[in-house]
């Protein structure tokens, strides 16, 4: 096998290749594989430099009965775990055998399969408990309780509820479904965003009554108009002020900051910042990066009693990128939470 031609084709191959030669030696490898297992593996034997054991065993049966292998290479980094998929062939030259290694980064897609399984177990999760109630419910309403009025009112009442937690379960997943694959299509509507916010805080109301809590718009009076989809970012406001709601201490304000940034430092561009202050009791700082993951919850059992899903935020974010925006969450265990929206005007 001519060296310099060996050099040369594995030089034009983007992913890292290894070549090892029948004395079970290194023989070439182009520059992303030496990135991978460093610059001093070529003359090393390939145990030396490639240590996990289901790898050596693949390249030992290529190396031995001349048959196409593959296998996992996992690399531990500081931050995350890199998955190569490594297809091993038998190769020939002049006078001597030995083995081609190719690494395919498939980290993406074990992370997508990942998020994938977490999902539908998720998913699950969240159907089993009111269906379950539901099943209960109906078989004591077809036996015990069957000539029980107060008994059988009551079953309903509960059966309602668990019917609507479903409901909502299945709205809001439909909701992130529809807004993800809108993702990339930028809004071209102009609205005034501060009409909007009104009106989320009219609708709002009542719940606010009903909690014995005070809503306060301050800032911009507007009219203040942005490029946005009017109904996504009702939904926004809607969800970060019922929340505030929600979980703010009863008797407590309420505030929705408008700010107009003439230059903000992200986007070096005009852009308005909608803050949607609690004055509950905060969040743990351990918290704060994964309230935006689908599912997650603080207070899991706190959550459901409220009727939350586990998906608003994630749907928030998801709006909030389609618009160019940014999202953050600030919180001070025992003084509350800030959920901050800044959409460019432009």
């Amino acid at each position: 096998m001519e060296s310099q031609l060996v050099g040369t084709v594995l030089a034009g191959v983007p992913l890292p290749l290894v070549l090892i030669d029948r004395a079970e030696r290194i023989a070439a490898a182009n520059a992303p594989a030496l990135a991978l297992f460093g610059p001093g593996i070529v003359g090393r034997h390939y145990i030396i430099a490639m240590r996990q054991p289901g790898l050596l065993d693949a390249i030992e049966g290529t190396l031995r009965h001349r048959q196409p292998g593959q296998a996992r290479h996992v690399i531990t980094g500081p931050s995350r775990e890199v998955t190569y998929r490594v297809t091993i062939s038998p190769v020939a030259g002049e006078g001597q055998a030995g083995a081609l290694c190719a690494f395919e980064d498939i980290t993406e897609q074990e992370q997508m399969g990942q998020i994938r399984r977490d999902f539908v177990a998720n998913v699950s999760h969240e159907l089993r408990t009111p269906l379950t109630a539901l099943l209960g419910f109906i078989e004591t309403l077809q036996g015990a309780a069957r000539d029980d009025p107060a008994a059988r009112g009551r079953f309903l009442g509960i059966m309602a509820r668990e019917a609507e937690r479903m409901n909502r379960l299945v709205r809001d997943l439909l909701s992130l479904s529809r807004v993800e694959s809108e993702e990339r299509v930028r809004p071209t509507e102009r609205i005034d965003i501060v009409a909007l916010i009104g009106m989320a805080v009219t609708a709002l109301r009542p719940v606010a009554d009903a909690a014995g809590v005070v809503i306060e718009v301050e800032g911009e009076e507007g009219p203040l108009v942005i490029p946005a989809d009017p109904d996504q970012l009702t939904q926004v406001f809607h969800n970060l002020i019922e929340n505030a709601v929600k979980y703010g201490a009863p008797g407590k304000l309420v505030t929705v900051s408008i700010t107009r940034q003439l230059r903000d430092q992200a986007r070096l561009g005009p852009s308005v910042a909608i803050a949607v202050t609690d004055r509950g009791e905060g969040i743990d700082p351990i918290h704060l990066p994964r309230l935006t993951e689908r599912f997650y919850r603080v207070d899991s059992h706190r959550s459901r009693e409220k009727g939350g899903t586990g998906l608003g935020l994630a749907i928030v974010k998801h709006i909030v990128n389609r618009h160019r925006g940014r999202f953050r969450i600030d919180s001070d265990l025992g003084r509350g939470s800030t959920f901050t929206v800044v959409l460019p005007e432009g």
